[in-house]
C-alpha cells in the first residue's frame, strides 16, 4: 500500500489556502509596489515589474498547484485504497457467512456420513479451493469439487482424527493454513458428536432389543444395567424394584468380580434416589454404603404408573462417573422401566395361562376320563354279578370296558402329548415344527407331511402364537377328525408367513362348533382367530362334514 497523507492534513491544507492565500496575495503585491515606487528610475521599475511579476508570480502559482494536485493525487490514492478495503471487507463478511452456513449445517447434519459431506461442500465454499476432501480412520471420507486447476495441496488435521485436504489454484498463505485449522476443527467436533449420537443410538438399540426378547426379570435387569455400565465405565451396578406393596426391594447387585450378595435392606441412598424424577449423584458416605464404591449415580425407574424401582451405577474411584451422560441413561432407565412393566405383565399372564390350563385340566378329566373309568367300574360290578349267572354277557360287558379304557388311555396320551413342553427358542420354528409333526405321526398312527418354503421371519411372540395354531389343529385332528393323513405347509412370502393344515378325516361344520373348546389343545375356533387378529395376522377354518378339513394363517414378515 502506498503512502498517503492523511485525510484531515489535506483539509487543513485547503483550508489554509482558501483563507491565506487571497491576503497574502495582496499584501505581498502591495508591498512589492510600494517598494517599486521608491524607485527613482523608470527603467529599474520597469525591470522590478517584470521580474516579479514574470518570476515570482508563476512560482507561487506553480507551487500551490502543485500543492493543490498533491492533495487530489492523496484523495484519488485513498479512494483506490478504501475500494480495496471495501472489497476486502466484502469477502470477509462473505466467507463469514459461509462459516456460519457451514457449522448450521454440520449442526443439523443426521449421521457421520452427512457431517463429511457437510463438511466438505463447505470447507470447498469458505476457503475457495477447487477440491475439499474430508477423511476419518477406518476409510470413511466426503469430498467436493474437483482438482482440475488446483495445484496446491493444504492439509488441516481433524481434532477426532483424520484430516482436510484443500485442493487451492494459488499457493497457500498463512491466513489459508489458519483459516484450514478452523475448518478441521469445526468438521472434526461435527464428527465427535455425530459418532457419540450413533452410539447413544446403537446403546439405546441394544437396550430396545433386550427388552423386547427378554422375559426374565433378574436377566433384563443384568442386561440393562450391564450396557449402562458399560456406557458410564462403572464397576457397581444394582437394580431396587418396588414390590407388590410398595417397598423396595434389591433384585440384583453386581462389581467387577460379578454378583455379590444380596443383603436384606436397600441402601438410603437408594431411597432417597427412588423419591426424585432426576438422577442422583450420591456423597462419599452414601456411596461406601455400597460396599467399596467411592461414586455412585442413582436412577429412578418410572412410568406412567408411578415408580417401578432405582438402578444404581457406582465405581471405586471417588473422582469417576463425572463424565457420564446423565440424559443418555436416565432415558436407558426410562426403558428399563418399561422392559420391568413388561416382564411383569408376562409373569402375570403365565399364572393366569397356568391357571386356566389347571382348570381346563381338571374339567377335562372330570368330564372324560373319570366319567369314562367311573362308568368301566359300573360297568365291571355288573360283569361281578353277572358272571356266574350269564357268563356271555358278562364277557360282553368285560370286552366293552376294556375297549372304553383302551380308548381313555389314548385320550390320556393325546393329552400329555400335547401338554408337553416345547422348547421354541432353543431350537427355533421350524426345527420345532419338524420335530413336532413326526413326533405327532407317531403318537397318533397318522400319516403326517411337512413342507416348508421360501423365508419365514417372524417375531419371537409370532412364532409362538403360529405354533400353538399349529399344536391346537393337530390336537383337534386327532381327537375330532378321524383321519388317515395330515399334511402342514408353511410358505414365506414377500410380506406374508402362510400356514395351511389340511386332514383328510370326515370334517365338520365350522359354524356348530366356532366357540367350543377343545378338549386336548385348550382353545376352540374363536379363541384361536382372536390370537391372529390381534397380532395383525388372519385365521379361517374350511370344513365341510366327509370332506376334511383345512386350517389357514398367516402373519406378518418382520423387516
Amino acid at each position: 500500500m502506498s503512502r498517503l497523507i492523511p485525510a484531515n492534513l489535506l483539509a487543513q491544507r485547503e483550508e489554509l489556502l482558501r483563507k491565506v492565500l487571497p491576503p497574502l496575495i495582496v499584501v505581498v503585491v502591495i508591498t512589492v509596489e510600494v517598494g517599486i515606487s521608491q524607485l527613482s528610475n523608470l527603467q529599474l521599475e520597469f525591470w522590478a515589474h517584470l521580474l516579479f511579476y514574470g518570476f515570482a508570480g508563476p512560482t507561487v502559482t506553480y507551487f500551490a498547484l502543485d500543492w493543490i494536485a498533491e492533495g487530489a493525487r492523496a484523495r484519488t490514492r485513498a479512494e483506490a485504497e478504501l475500494r480495496e478495503l471495501y472489497e476486502e471487507l466484502r469477502r470477509s463478511h462473505e466467507q463469514l457467512q459461509h462459516i456460519q452456513a457451514l457449522m448450521r449445517d454440520l449442526t443439523e447434519a443426521g449421521d457421520l456420513g452427512a457431517v463429511l459431506e457437510v463438511g466438505a461442500r463447505g470447507a470447498k465454499r469458505v476457503s475457495g479451493a477447487g477440491q475439499a476432501s474430508v477423511r476419518l480412520p477406518g476409510g470413511l471420507s466426503a469430498g467436493a469439487g474437483s482438482a482440475a486447476g488446483a495445484r496446491y495441496p493444504l492439509r488441516a488435521e481433524l481434532l477426532s482424527g483424520g484430516e482436510l485436504e484443500l485442493q487451492l489454484p494459488r499457493p497457500p498463505t498463512p491466513e489459508d493454513e489458519a483459516l484450514a485449522r478452523s475448518l478441521a476443527a469445526e468438521i472434526g467436533t461435527a464428527a465427535q458428536a455425530a459418532w457419540q449420537r450413533t452410539q447413544d443410538l446403537m446403546t439405546l438399540h441394544s437396550v430396545d432389543d433386550s427388552i423386547r426378547a427378554e422375559r426374565n426379570m433378574r436377566r433384563l435387569l443384568v442386561r440393562v444395567t450391564g450396557t449402562m455400565a458399560e456406557r458410564a465405565g462403572a464397576t457397581f451396578r444394582a437394580a431396587y424394584l418396588v414390590d407388590q406393596d410398595g417397598v423396595l426391594r434389591p433384585e440384583t447387585v453386581q462389581g467387577p468380580e460379578g454378583d455379590l450378595e444380596l443383603l436384606g435392606g436397600v441402601p438410603e441412598f437408594a431411597q432417597r434416589a427412588a423419591q426424585g424424577d432426576d438422577p442422583l449423584r450420591a456423597t462419599s458416605q452414601e456411596a461406601a454404603a455400597f460396599g467399596p464404591v467411592g461414586s455412585a449415580i442413582g436412577f429412578p425407574m418410572r412410568d406412567e404408573a408411578g415408580l417401578v424401582g432405582v438402578l444404581v451405577l457406582g465405581h471405586t474411584d471417588p473422582g469417576a462417573l463425572t463424565e457420564a451422560n446423565l440424559p443418555l441413561l436416565a432415558l436407558m432407565a426410562s426403558q428399563a422401566a418399561l422392559g420391568v412393566r413388561n416382564a411383569r405383565a408376562y409373569l402375570y399372564s403365565e399364572e393366569l395361562a397356568i391357571s386356566d390350563e389347571r382348570t381346563r385340566i381338571a374339567r377335562e378329566i372330570h368330564d372324560g376320563v373319570a366319567q369314562s373309568l367311573a362308568f368301566c367300574a359300573l360297568k365291571l360290578d355288573v360283569v361281578a354279578r353277572q358272571i356266574h349267572r350269564d357268563p356271555q354277557q358278562a364277557e360282553q360287558e368285560v370286552k366293552e370296558a376294556g375297549a372304553l379304557l383302551r380308548e381313555q388311555i389314548q385320550e390320556v396320551r393325546r393329552s400329555i402329548f400335547a401338554l408337553r413342553p416345547i422348547n421354541l427358542e432353543k431350537y427355533g420354528l421350524l426345527d420345532t415344527l419338524r420335530m413336532y409333526v413326526q413326533d405327532f405321526g407317531e403318537q397318533n398312527k397318522l400319516k403326517t407331511a411337512l413342507d416348508i418354503s421360501g423365508e419365514v421371519t417372524l417375531s419371537k411372540g409370532d412364532e409362538a402364537v403360529l405354533f400353538r395354531i399349529v399344536q391346537e389343529s393337530l390336537n383337534n385332528v386327532a381327537k375330532h377328525a378321524a383321519a388317515s393323513s395330515v399334511t402342514v405347509s408353511l410358505s414365506g412370502g414377500p410380506q406374508w408367513v402362510q400356514l395351511r393344515v389340511q386332514d383328510d378325516g370326515r370334517g365338520f361344520d365350522p359354524q356348530q362348533v366356532s366357540g367350543r373348546v377343545s378338549s386336548a389343545g385348550g382353545l376352540g375356533l374363536t379363541q384361536m382367530r382372536e390370537r391372529m387378529d390381534n397380532r395383525g395376522g388372519e385365521y379361517a377354518v374350511i370344513s365341510q362334514p366327509g370332506r376334511g378339513t383345512l386350517v389357514e394363517a398367516r402373519l406378518p414378515q418382520v423387516g
